[in-house]
């Protein structure tokens, strides 16, 4: 509903600031202001001021500023909405007229907050009385204490199709199904209770009032946890379980923590951890997430150690992709198999807790950790190549464009880096004893130390990038792998990739500016000299799709030209000074190999030779 300016305006003259944040902050007058010490970070001398005059509040130590409607907003993580109600009622002002349909919904959910209001009350009173005796030994056993229960409001639901409604005669049997406590058989069946047996947790809405429950079975059956159906005041996939507790915590806290169930809330709370919240049996959703940056630029989400807590982990990473933003992200608490946060707060307190939290990975680290493990070995270029495409897919949802671009880089970063340890273990495995015989004849020494010339190939590949810049993303993973000698080619290189990765757009004149920035001038001028090739992609004439087809083509073959010198190097070092028959074999199949890759560069080059003329 839009509210116009006015009405705002007239809201907030009305409302006294320092009365309203009195009721949470202790002020003391300060000459024509109030001063307390921040809500909205820790600090020990007071340097939030409040000024009825002008209406705001303003903190000199973190920046915190706003008005009657933000402070509620802010500090108790209510809606805009909600705020503006509160305000309203408070003032004795009357919201605009909602749309007749809007007004009738809203209408059915006010009675109903009666309704689940004190089915909540009738709940805490079982708990208490001759049939809650099971459900109390069972919050004994899961150390939750009886302050606890009470400042959670935890009931319990007595065993039986007919509890309920007797027990609340002042409502009709409509309004409880309504609300989700009963259910209504087809045909002409009466209704029935919806939770019977179980330890009744109340959900709350932002504002603190009762909107739904969450009912654990205490013997054994299914399902282990049973949720209210979805409700006019019930949302489950906007719903977040504490969230009325954690939102002002969170503020002091400076984090929000996201963990699975309701009873790990709960412990944490009552450990002295407040600032947690719990999606609804569910994965998170986009409207949770969104509600969980509100309170915090990076919530930490610690599920599990299970199999099913790991994959929630990485459902929610996949889902928060497409969002996240600089600055706004996750971090993944990572618990030990089997356990979840309620038992290692029972186990090792609330220091051991904090320990996992401080030990948070990143979004892309576990992305970067999930794909890992489900690659397997790496033994083949598909399987390589698999990894490698499906951490660009999921960089790919990333909206922001500058963001996508560093997580392109990091992921290629790590495969490099991982490729690289393969390769190096390969190298430094025992080679296999053989009979001695005669010494390498010295020609074989040299091609395998310094392989097939690329003086002329390499410059050429650079020089075409830096006129088809858009190449150098596309292909950073491949490039990157490309080895070259020469300095000023390294340089170049590294230059490129990083300027892929960070701007944007990367046009042909920006390049060449950076380049030149980066004292790399003379590279271009010697690069453009060297070019005798005739390589489509180096013609000023040449048709843009072919040209790139041809730069991509070539840009794989030299890097696995590279990575053939790479382990025909290791083959010569195995050799030593004297010659192992099945390694002397291997660094022949691997120099035909390279002659073979070369041999498709001149065929590529001859034939675009005759093209050109």
């Amino acid at each position: 509903m839009l509210l116009a300016p006015a009405f705002l305006d007239e809201l907030r003259n009305r409302t006294l600031l320092s009365a309203l944040i009195g009721k949470s902050v202790k002020l003391q007058k300060a000459g024509r202001e109030y001063k307390a010490c921040c809500p909205f970070h820790q600090e020990k001398s007071p340097s939030f001021y409040v000024n009825d005059e002008k209406g705001f509040y303003h903190c000199f130590g973190c920046s915190a500023h706003g008005d009657a409607i933000r402070f509620l907003t802010e500090a108790k993580g209510l809606p805009f909405m909600d705020a503006v109600k509160e305000l309203a009622s408070a003032a004795g002002m009357q919201l605009p007229a909602p749309d007749r349909l809007a007004a009738e919904k809203a209408e059915r959910a006010a009675g109903l907050h009666d309704v689940t209001e004190a089915a909540a009350a009738w709940f805490t009173t079982q708990l208490d009385g001759l049939n809650g005796g099971e459900a109390r030994l069972y919050l004994e056993r899961r150390g939750i204490t009886a302050e606890t229960a009470r400042a959670f409001r935890i009931g319990f639901a007595p065993d039986g199709r007919n509890r309920l409604a007797p027990a609340l005669p002042h409502i009709d049997k409509d309004k409880l199904v309504e609300a989700g406590l009963l259910i209504q058989p087809e045909g002409e069946g009466q209704p029935y209770d919806r939770f019977r047996g179980r330890l009744m947790i109340p959900i709350r809405d932002q504002r603190g009032r009762v909107i739904a429950f969450g009912g654990r079975i205490l013997g054994a059956g299914e399902p282990k946890y049973l949720n209210s159906p979805e409700t006019p005041l019930f949302d489950k996939g906007r719903t977040l379980f504490n969230l009325d507790r954690a939102a002002p915590a969170s503020r002091k806290a400076e984090r929000i923590i996201v963990v699975e169930g309701y009873l790990d809330v709960i412990a944490l709370d009552q450990a002295g951890i407040s600032e947690v919240v719990a999606p609804l049996g569910t994965a998170l959703t986009e409207a949770q997430l969104e509600r969980l940056w509100r309170l915090a630029d990076v919530p930490i989400l610690c599920f599990d150690g299970d199999k099913a807590g790991q994959k929630a982990a990485v459902r929610a990473a996949i889902r928060a992709l497409p969002l996240v933003q600089p600055g706004r992200t996750l971090r993944f608490a990572l618990l030990p198999d089997g356990q979840d946060p309620d038992d290692l707060v029972r186990s090792g307190g609330i220091k051991a807790f904090e320990k996992l939290l401080s030990a948070a990975i990143s979004l892309d680290e576990l992305i970067w950790n999930h794909e890992l493990a489900e690659s397997g070995p790496l033994d083949t270029p598909e399987d390589r190549a698999g990894l490698g495409k499906r951490l660009r897919d999921h960089a790919r949802l990333i909206s922001d464009d500058f963001l996508q671009k560093q997580y392109l880089g990091e992921f290629n970063r790590r495969l490099y880096e991982h490729f690289d340890a393969l390769r190096e273990g390969r190298r430094a495995a025992p080679a296999r004893r053989k009979a001695a015989v005669a010494p390498i004849p010295i020609e074989l020494r040299r091609i395998a130390e310094h392989g097939i010339d690329r003086a002329m190939t390499a410059p050429s590949i650079l020089y075409g990038l830096a006129h088809h810049p858009g190449m150098i993303a596309r292909h950073a993973e491949t490039f990157g792998r490309m080895i070259f000698v020469d300095l000023d080619q390294k340089q170049a290189q590294k230059t490129m990739l990083e300027s892929a990765l960070t701007v944007s757009p990367l046009d042909t004149e920006r390049l060449e500016t950076i380049l030149k920035q980066e004292g790399q001038a003379p590279f271009l001028a010697k690069a453009k000299r060297s070019n005798h090739i005739a390589f489509s992609f180096l013609r000023s004439n040449a048709d843009r799709e072919r040209a790139e087809h041809d730069l991509g083509a070539v840009i794989e073959q030299l890097a696995a030209a590279s990575e053939i010198k790479l382990d025909r190097a290791a083959v010569a070092r195995r050799l030593g000074d004297v010659t192992d028959t099945a390694t002397f074999e291997e660094l022949l199949r691997l120099h035909e190999e390279e002659r073979k890759l070369m041999g498709e560069y001149a065929a590529r080059s001859l034939g675009e030779d005759s093209a050109a003329h």
